[in-house]
């Protein structure tokens, strides 16, 4: 039994059923109850693609992630499943790794899927060399393209980030004007949200205008586990790198920080400072807990799927909408 089956059992049109199954108020009742009274005679389940048929909507959007392991992208995934769940979405996910041909195909699965509309969620997917990005522009073509924590313009692309620039900036300024001297910063991401970090606190170290401080050496990319992390700060500490403290790209490496300091007996905050980003569940597992900054991750993906519903209304929405971040102060700093 299918769509078919019932129309033509029920004597009406495909578009009537898809009708009904949806909830159409434009369905008089005498012909609500006929197809109702089939479809329950029958057994009938309706499929998702039935469901779209007659509205030109299939009620399903796509979520595209590089890696749903990553806590970020995890509590980014729930926001976004939840808030689509409120408003009668379903959703699919794919998580295509960080090559741009992966992302590109599993870009080209979900549309074949009639997906109406596809989240992008991480600035990963926003390339530096801008070609690399023509993919998404040309699936903004066919439906809406959302952007979780990346920018790229273009026509039907909606993107909804927090000002990573400033955070970490503000961040960095307020650990110098503390009196913090050599302040190091550990990375391990080079995507959109990544170099916006890393400009902050180049930006903010460079307002010291020290001729002895070589920021080039207190720029640490290390892209490995949480122990490995740890390892690597350790050998700079003991090759003789100075620094009283440490703000990081994410709470991950915040973690690795801390684990540093207890190796090697260093009291935090009172030797060493540490602030991380993204002020995640583990910020509050950690001992002492650990100062990070909130992203405001929650709001920017509630606002993302609002601004989606009003596209699917046919409103005019803002292409770009940011946040500004918050310093959530804890124990592993004292300013």
């Amino acid at each position: 039994m299918n769509i078919y089956d019932v129309s033509k059992r029920a004597g009406v049109s495909i578009a009537t059923v898809s009708r009904v199954i949806n909830g159409n108020s434009y369905v008089s009742e005498k012909t609500k109850k006929k197809v109702l009274d089939v479809i329950e005679e029958c057994g009938y389940t309706p499929n998702a693609f039935a469901r779209g048929l007659g509205l030109n909507t299939m009620k399903t959007v796509g979520i595209m992630c590089a890696d749903s392991s990553d806590p970020y992208i995890a509590s980014a995934i729930y926001y976004i499943e939840q808030e689509l769940r409120q408003n009668n979405y379903d959703a699919l996910l794919c998580c295509t790794g960080y090559e741009v041909e992966e992302k590109e195909k599993y870009m080209s699965l979900l549309l074949s899927k009639r997906t109406d509309a596809i989240i992008l969620v991480g600035s990963n997917f926003v390339e530096v060399d801008d070609s690399k990005n023509q993919y998404i522009r040309e699936a903004a073509k066919s439906v809406p393209i959302m952007i979780i924590n990346g920018a790229l313009n273009g026509e039907n692309i909606y993107c909804t980030l927090c000002d990573d620039y400033h955070a970490v900036y503000e961040a960095t300024k307020s650990l110098l004007n503390n009196g913090y001297k050599n302040i190091l910063y550990l990375y391990n991401a080079v995507s959109y949200s990544g170099n916006k970090k890393l400009s902050g606190y180049i930006a903010a170290m460079e307002t010291e205008n020290r001729a002895d401080l070589k920021i080039e050496e207190y720029l640490q990319f290390f892209h490995g586990s949480l122990m490995e992390t740890k390892d690597h700060l350790t050998s700079l500490y003991k090759r003789g790198l100075p620094f009283d403290a440490i703000v990081t790209s994410d709470d991950s490496l915040a973690i690795s920080a801390l684990k540093f300091a207890k190796e090697n007996n260093l009291s935090v905050p009172k030797e060493l400072s540490i602030i991380g980003y993204n002020n995640s569940i583990i910020a509050l597992c950690s001992e002492p807990e650990l100062t990070s900054i909130d992203n405001k991750l929650e709001a920017v993906c509630y606002n993302s799927i609002t601004t989606l519903m009003g596209v699917f209304r046919g409103q005019a929405m803002p292409l770009r909408t940011v946040f500004s971040c918050e310093i959530i102060k804890r124990g592993t700093s004292r300013f």
